[in-house]
């Protein structure tokens, strides 16, 4: 072997040695932050309990009629909740409500959002888009798609917490639980979608403003901490 290939050997191996320490003080890391404790908001409590089923002007009428995950191995785990509700008033479109939450015991968070619901049920679906709910003194970041089939479209917003977080992706959720993983929390997570027809899209979104406004101002700071954080 010549005094050439000898450096680049002992270059090579001094870089191995480097890439194999950073691995090892990087898998140290990850195990001495584990995550250990468990985040839940809605604790005990159940989510027919705790959301009313009289909302503003909007009257609980049925569970029945929305569009749910479907009822595989993935779904089956991924929920320890889930709340269907449509509410309804004297005139006018009825108001969709699903509500899904997940312990996260395990610390690994998927969420089910419309997107996959949807389209496994035949929908044609927009883009999504950013949309923000005022509730006064803050606003609530969301999301905004519509949902079309057999001539019938679907407007929906809907959002998700995690821990503290409301993430507006994927990435931002992947990014939510690794912050909270790394300050030693597994936290609980919530996906509310709340949904009305109707072709005139702002005008729908108008509806399905008010109906989370309404909500949101009828729980207790518990409860609404559950929902938003």
């Amino acid at each position: 072997m010549n005094e050439e290939s000898a450096g680049n050997g002992a270059v090579l191996t001094r870089r191995k040695f480097a890439l194999g320490f950073a691995f090892a003080s990087v898998a140290g890391i990850a195990a001495a932050r584990q995550p250990t404790k468990n985040i839940d908001y809605l604790g005990n409590n159940k989510l027919e309990t705790i959301l009313p089923e009289k909302v503003g002007k909007w009257r609980f009428v049925s569970s029945s009629g929305l569009v749910v995950p479907p009822e595989d191995q993935l779904s089956q785990a991924l929920y320890s909740q889930l709340l269907t509700r449509v509410y309804g008033t004297d005139s006018g479109t009825p108001i969709m409500l699903l509500v899904a939450q997940s312990s996260s015991q395990t610390g690994i968070l998927q969420i089910h959002r419309p997107e996959f619901c949807y389209t496994a049920g035949g929908y044609d679906l927009s883009p999504t888009t950013p949309h923000t709910v005022s509730l006064g003194g803050s606003a609530l970041p969301a999301l905004s798609i519509s949902a079309s089939i057999l001539g019938t479209t679907e407007q929906i917003v809907y959002w998700t917490r995690i821990g503290q977080h409301l993430p507006l992706s994927w990435r931002q959720q992947r990014m939510a639980v690794a912050m909270d993983n790394l300050r030693g929390i597994i936290p609980d997570a919530v996906m509310v979608r709340v949904s009305t027809y109707g072709n005139d899209k702002d005008a729908a979104l108008a509806q399905v403003d008010d109906f989370i406004r309404a909500m949101i101002g009828s729980v207790s700071p518990q409860v609404r901490r559950v929902l938003i954080g």
